[in-house]
């Protein structure tokens, strides 16, 4: 049995997503950001960052979402969440998980955060710089799915696509959303008819880009 700690459409949605569709038992603890409950003793023993995920297997404690992702897929190989070793597409499933971990997620973070980086709010030139940033690694991203798609390690769903899934739904309300790029849109419509993709917004009760 897992138990996952959750924020309702924050980072710990890949995790969720991948436990729905591996099938895993699993214990959902939902924290509530508005009462700081992220930040709370008990928590930060379990999440020093207090921040969310927090995924506890046999007792232990693990965070960071695509580190997550990757244990889920080793455990549970028969839903091929993962290439299996000694696939040709294993390089690329570590090459998307680390880009998109590494190239969007914490730009993300500084977007939504401005006291992050010491501010209330971003002056006009770090918001336009994130922006950038943020709108550039869609554009790699939609270029990679238009060449070698149509998901992100080809012919068959894996599990950067709920990375990317995640991601692509932060997008929603920002200048450009990814549904103005067309690869990316053909994505997220795909992968939003999953069971799973429903099934998660049921339970954690979002309604905004469900479909």
């Amino acid at each position: 049995m897992y138990t996952l700690y959750y924020a309702p459409g924050s980072a710990s949605m890949v995790v969720h997503l991948a436990l729905l569709e591996i099938g895993a038992p699993h214990r959902l603890v939902k924290l509530d950001f508005a009462q700081d409950e992220q930040r709370s003793p008990d928590y930060l023993r379990l999440n020093p960052r207090g921040q969310v995920p927090t995924l506890v297997i046999d007792g232990q404690p693990y965070f960071e979402s695509a580190a997550l992702l990757m244990l889920l897929a080793e455990r549970h190989p028969e839903a091929k969440l993962a290439p299996p070793p000694g696939s040709p597409l294993r390089a690329d499933w570590y090459q998307w998980i680390a880009f998109l971990a590494t190239a969007l997620g914490p730009v993300y973070r500084q977007w939504f955060y401005p006291p992050d980086l010491g501010s209330p709010e971003h002056p006009p030139f770090v918001r336009e710089a994130l922006r950038k940033k943020i709108e550039d690694a869609w554009s790699i991203v939609d270029s990679h799915l238009a060449a070698q798609g149509p998901y992100m390690l080809g012919a068959e769903f894996s599990g950067v696509d709920l990375l990317a899934l995640m991601y692509m739904r932060w997008s929603r309300n920002m200048p450009k959303p990814v549904t103005e790029w067309p690869a990316l849109k053909r994505l997220a419509d795909r992968l939003r008819a999953r069971p799973s993709w429903s099934r998660m917004y049921e339970i954690e009760g979002l309604t905004e880009w469900a479909a």
